[in-house]
């Protein structure tokens, strides 16, 4: 029944995940840049891992009420850390780039807009009625043709960060490389949805592609975005 929110973020942003593609030095000032950004990301960017994985998990045979409470909470954790990192991009100054602190408010901007449309989704899932399998049914569709739309903001919301010699410098931070989800996924001997459920799209998130300096969905890794 949930599989159509992990299809949504299988394609999606996650934020900051591994990033590849560095050069020779790119100059103390930005690598130090990088550092400070990276550092207090890192938790942030662990946290959307964790909530992107505790949807996919839920996404094969859990009743109606559990896929609520897991994506509520998963959602609220998203804008949480969102907001977060928006703090961060603000604690770090503007990047000692070109525009950089036009780039500073464009990520700030994004990254609290995204938080905010997070928050819409919780409240939608929380609205739903899980006593009734196919208006819940109908209405996770609704849910999930939302987050759609916001993983499209997360893929962006970075992105200008990324570019050229500052997404150069993250790719040598820890702290932004890409964080393997604390939480366990659940090993169900069934992935067939319950009546009413949608069933047209897998419930697996794919991470094959080799990962990119880029928040683009097409096999690059995110800055949101990693989703989540």
């Amino acid at each position: 029944m949930n599989k159509k929110l992990a299809a949504a973020l299988s394609g999606g942003a996650v934020l900051v995940l591994a990033l590849s593609g560095c050069s020779d030095d790119e100059g103390n000032k930005v690598d130090d840049w990088a550092k400070t950004f990276c550092d207090q990301a890192k938790p942030q960017i662990q946290k959307r891992a964790d909530a992107h994985q505790i949807i996919i998990s839920t996404a094969a045979d859990s009743k109606p009420a559990e896929i609520q409470a897991a994506d509520s909470k998963a959602f609220q954790d998203i804008a949480n850390a969102d907001r977060a990192l928006a703090k961060a991009v603000e604690s770090a100054g503007a990047p000692p780039v070109e525009n950089g602190e036009k780039v500073q408010q464009d990520a700030i901007k994004e990254l609290n807009a995204t938080a905010v449309a997070y928050e819409g989704l919780k409240k939608q899932v929380d609205a739903l009625d899980p006593t009734n399998q196919q208006k819940f049914a109908d209405g996770l569709q609704g849910v999930a043709d939302g987050l759609t739309r916001i993983e499209k903001m997360d893929q962006n919301a970075l992105s200008k960060l990324e570019e050229g010699e500052l997404g150069q410098a993250m790719a040598k931070q820890p702290g932004c490389q890409k964080p393997t989800a604390s939480v366990p996924p659940k090993t169900s001997g069934s992935a067939s949805p319950k009546p009413g459920s949608t069933s047209d799209a897998s419930g697996q998130a794919s991470d094959s592609a080799e990962p990119k300096a880029s928040t683009k969905p097409s096999g690059k890794s995110t800055a949101a975005k990693t989703e989540e």
